[in-house]
């Protein structure tokens, strides 16, 4: 019987029990990890299919899965193939081992090693190459798909005379392959020469030869290939310098052939290529000759040929005949430059017409009447009335408008109406208590419209709503006014299900709603909850009641992230704008073709050339790719996007763009016709700001079309940094209603000014016509200043705007206690031969947390008014009034619109009352210029503004708080509806 206690047998049944408990309980955790990941690599996969399915774009998801499955097997098995058969084939080369040296005996331990696995080694290493060269390769899904679908530009080079598009979609395709072959011959001639080495092809230390006869023309023929595509490399090298950049200071980032290029490189390129060709043949003479005698003679003049002809020659010629006399060889390709480059960037037609820059009109009636025509001048700036949008129509915590507003034109009675527009969007950190239910399923979406008159203020400087209130009401008639698509929605929503969510509030408590559209993808399946729990790392997704039947989740919401999804070949611009079309409120979303290899036009980085105070500011109106280097653009695609159901539709709108064109045929379907663009959109469509950006920055430059003048850089100009902040970026282009010289009528524009280099006065105004639909669309006007006078650029204005001794007075005046002055657009206008600037002024303190208008600057012919309303200021610079007086409140509606405040408190009412008779004594007192009064009025209004807004807490504090947040609304003296009015809905 064996010895249980400490027998042999007893301690080895023991030991070996737990053993395979160990191995069992490993390979179960192997299999679970294994497990994981692929469920992993599932629900990322499965949730991407799931939501371009649920926008009706899930032909782009199997395009682009497709082909990148395609070029990710082609590719890793070529590479595979390449070096596993250079290992196989070098192997079976070996020398016999009978006779082995000293070198090959210690190598022998590694060869016995490694010869049980070295089937699996050589699987494992050529799937190793394969798998990276695949993935390498799937990235390059958008070249591919350019090449097989690309489409002629039918514009050819200058210097090859070949289409564009072999530039465009040929060249990068056929320099990937180039790389790809670079990269399968050096990997395969390392991994050969490891394996003769290895195996005794190659010796390093012993004596006689080095390398067997087998491994010598083995190696020579990977030489040889090598040497093959560099001569390759070197025939498309040639046709690279037309889409080569370099530094040339007349340009800047300088693209295609320079004389120097033309004359030296070129020839040079073809010369190395013929050199390289019979190298090549050299190595692979070596199949017979077995030396390598030759091939490294050859290879050697190769090297040396490069240095002198490729390197030192060029220099020579640039040194000793370009450097001397650079304006004359320069000059025709810097033709070629100038006009590659206009076509490229749309700017070929651009009008440059010369103005004068001052007036000749001696009636200052006519001159104050053309006022009226010349613009519909904005004093409402979008980037300013943000806070005072969000203190007097915000109506709820919970909702927000976006640090920038937009500018768009709506139609009443038959006129057009440059407004200020923003969404009253959902803001999650203003929810009473943040938790998952609450932030994902309770609070959803936004509400409503808010839009004001662009040209007018009231009384108290506040804007004159023409859509207001919770729900809106006003002007834009009747539309789904609930907002679950927006700038601010960049988290996910479950909607559709058992739990309600919150819709509004109003006097009668909290409406409820439960979305409605087909928007997002059901979670009703339980392998769609888990990826989704998964995806968002939320694993209540997976088992919470609060979903059921119908629930659906609500992802990528914002208008840029749903465009560049469906359409990832494109470039988004940084501002989509909203507008009410058909009663829905559409995202309207400018989209950009570009390219890199436009023949001789130069280059530009989107993201540089884009920025200005605005995108300093605000990151979000930044353009999407920041560092993408171009030189060629379009703003071929207009997109929208429905703020109800998120629906995404992509319109072309450049017919006829080659690139689109390319793109269109590899994802049909996907764009649809101009002509599907409906009147109403049409009507909201406008010339988008970072390509007028874009454009602006290569016109301080490309304006020229002589190479001479151009190259003496005499009339090189640039934009103005914003002098109305301290940012010191470029002053941001305005939409504006304007009338240019050579047109008959107003029409809606975007403009900006020119300051020559290192200068302050103004050189030149441009504009463009960005009202769609319209013949003139996109037409770019230049109005170029003689430079034999000097006209008041921005800065010099703002600068006289600050000294003058009056206004100053004014404005510590209006700085007084805790007020702010902030300035608005400081904007340009064309009239009668001079140049009009309008800039409002704005005031934020006093108990008012909010800016509101309180001046407006202009300036004209040298003469400056700084008053209280438009019309007055422009009466003061033109010393007459108006022939066609300006339209009351009642005519406006704005009696309406802006009823004074009014609180059921009375402590509350009485302060109101005592601050709008305190605001209204500072108005009559700065009107006399009685700034003794002006500055006790001021103090009266901060008293009882502090009165009412505690009296209103202490009313809020009793009731529970009627707004539904808790928070009272903060009083504001007549005007405009505010978040404690009776208009509020709160």
């Amino acid at each position: 019987m064996p010895d249980r206690g400490g027998g042999p047998t007893g301690p080895r049944i023991r030991a070996g029990r737990p053993s395979r408990r160990v191995r069992t309980l490993l390979m179960t955790l192997g299999v679970l990890a294994v497990l994981g990941m692929a469920f992993t690599m599932f629900a990322g996969f499965w949730t991407d299919w799931l939501w371009y399915r649920s926008v009706h774009y899930s032909s782009v998801f199997t395009t682009t899965l497709w082909t990148k499955i395609g070029l990710f097997a082609v590719f890793g098995l070529l590479m595979a193939l390449a070096v596993g058969f250079n290992i196989w084939l070098a192997h079976r080369l070996r020398p016999p081992l009978s006779a082995m040296s000293m070198e090959q005996q210690s190598l022998d331990r590694y060869r016995m090693g490694i010869a049980p696995f070295k089937k699996w080694l050589l699987l494992g290493i050529t799937a190793l190459v394969g798998l990276i060269a695949g993935a390498s390769a799937a990235s390059q899904w958008r070249t591919w798909l350019m090449w097989v679908n690309g489409v002629p530009f039918h514009e050819k080079d200058p210097q090859f005379h070949l289409d564009v598009s072999f530039y465009a979609f040929d060249l990068p395709w056929y320099r990937f392959l180039l790389g790809f072959g670079f990269a399968a011959t050096i990997l395969s001639a390392i991994a050969a020469a490891l394996t003769h080495y290895l195996y005794g092809g190659l010796r390093v230390t012993s004596p006689g030869a080095r390398a067997t006869a087998a491994a010598t023309g083995h190696l020579s023929v990977l030489l040889g290939v090598f040497v093959t595509l560099k001569a390759v490399a070197y025939w498309l090298d040639r046709y690279g310098l037309a889409v080569k950049s370099s530094d040339f200071k007349a340009t800047g980032n300088w693209t295609g052939l320079r004389y120097v290029d033309a004359n030296a490189y070129l020839p040079a390129k073809t010369i190395l290529f013929c050199i390289a060709v019979i190298c090549a043949l050299l190595f692979f003479a070596t199949l017979w000759r077995r030396t390598w005698q030759l091939p490294v003679i050859g290879f050697g003049l190769m090297v040396l040929s490069a240095i002198l002809i490729g390197g030192l020659y060029p220099a020579i010629v640039q040194k000793f005949q370009v450097q001397p006399n650079e304006q004359a060889k320069e000059a025709p390709y810097v033709q070629k430059n100038l006009k590659a480059t206009r076509e490229a960037y749309g700017i070929d037609d651009t009008k440059v017409t010369e103005y004068e820059g001052k007036s000749t009109t001696s009636d200052k009636t006519q001159l104050r009447d053309d006022v009226n025509s010349a613009a519909s001048i904005r004093i409402m700036d979008p980037n300013i009335v943000s806070p005072t949008f969000q203190q007097l129509q915000q109506m709820r915590n919970y909702y927000a408008f976006p640090t920038n507003l937009d500018v768009d034109r709506y139609s009443k009675d038959g006129n057009d109406q440059d407004t200020v527009i923003g969404l009253r969007e959902l803001n999650l950190d203003g929810i009473p208590k943040n938790n998952w239910i609450n932030d994902h399923f309770r609070y959803t979406h936004g509400y409503g419209v808010v839009a004001a008159k662009g040209t007018e203020a009231d009384s108290e400087g506040r804007p004159v709503f023409t859509e207001y209130n919770l729900p809106s009401k006003g002007d834009l008639g009747t539309y789904e006014q609930r907002i679950y698509y927006g700038e601010k929605t960049g988290t996910y929503s479950i909607v559709g299900g058992p739990q309600k969510e919150i819709d509004y509030s109003d006097d009668n408590g909290e409406k409820t709603t439960s979305y409605q559209g087909k928007s997002g993808v059901s979670l009703a399946n339980p392998i769609n909850r888990a990826a989704y729990a998964l995806a968002f790392n939320e694993p209540q997704i997976l088992y919470s009641g609060a979903i059921g039947d119908g629930s659906r989740i609500l992802y990528n919401r914002t208008p840029k992230d749903r465009v560049e999804a469906v359409a990832p070949w494109l470039t988004i611009d940084g501002d989509a704008y909203p507008a009410v079309v058909k009663g829905r409120i559409q995202w309207v979303v400018d989209a950009y073709t570009t390219t890199n290899g436009y023949p001789y036009s130069s280059r530009t980085t989107l993201g540089d050339t884009t920025a200005d105070s605005l995108t300093a500011t605000n990151n979000s109106r930044a353009v999407v790719a920041q560092q993408n280097q171009v030189n060629y653009i379009r703003n071929s695609v207009k997109a929208t996007v429905d703020a109800y159901t998120g629906e995404v539709k992509l319109y072309e709108w450049d017919t006829k763009d080659p690139v689109l064109k390319t793109w269109m045929k590899a994802f049909p379907g996907t764009v649809h016709q101009k002509s599907d663009i409906s009147g109403d959109l049409m009507a909201h469509l406008r010339y988008p700001q970072d390509l007028f950006k874009v454009q602006r920055e290569l016109l301080t430059r490309y304006h020229v079309t002589d190479a001479q003048t151009f190259l003496t850089g005499s009339e090189v100009w640039q934009v103005p940094d914003d002098p109305t902040n301290k940012s010191g970026n470029a002053v941001p282009p305005y939409y504006l209603s304007m009338r240019m010289p050579d047109q008959a009528a107003q029409s809606f524009s975007l403009s900006t000014t020119f300051t020559p280099n290192g200068r302050d006065n103004l050189s030149a105004f441009m504009s463009v016509d960005a009202e769609a639909g319209t013949g003139d669309y996109g037409k770019i006007r230049i109005l170029k200043l003689p430079t034999s006078t000097t006209v008041d650029g921005p800065k010099q204005v703002q600068s006289q705007f600050n000294s003058e001794q009056d206004i100053a007075s004014a404005i510590k005046l209006l700085e007084g206690g805790s007020s702010q002055v902030e300035y608005g657009n400081l904007l340009t206008v064309p009239l009668d031969g001079g140049l009009m600037y309008v800039e409002p002024v704005y005031v934020r303190g006093g108990g008012l947390k909010y800016p509101l208008l309180r001046k407006v600057l202009v300036t004209y012919g040298g003469r400056t008014a700084f008053e209280d309303t438009l019309d007055e200021a422009l009466d003061v610079v033109f010393g007459a009034k108006a022939s066609t007086p300006p339209p009351s409140d009642d005519d406006t509606g704005t009696g309406t619109e802006n009823p004074p405040p009014t609180s059921g408190d009375p402590t509350v009412q009485q302060a109101l009352e005592d601050a709008q008779k305190a605001f209204d004594a500072g108005q009559e007192a700065m009107k006399n210029n009685d700034w003794a009064a002006y500055g006790t009025a001021q103090k009266d209004l901060q008293d009882a503004l502090r009165r009412a807004e505690e009296a209103q807490a202490k009313a809020d504090s009793a009731s529970g708080g009627k707004n539904g947040d808790g928070k009272g609304g903060s009083p504001s003296p007549s005007g405009s509806p505010s978040p404690g009015d009776g208009q509020s809905g709160g």
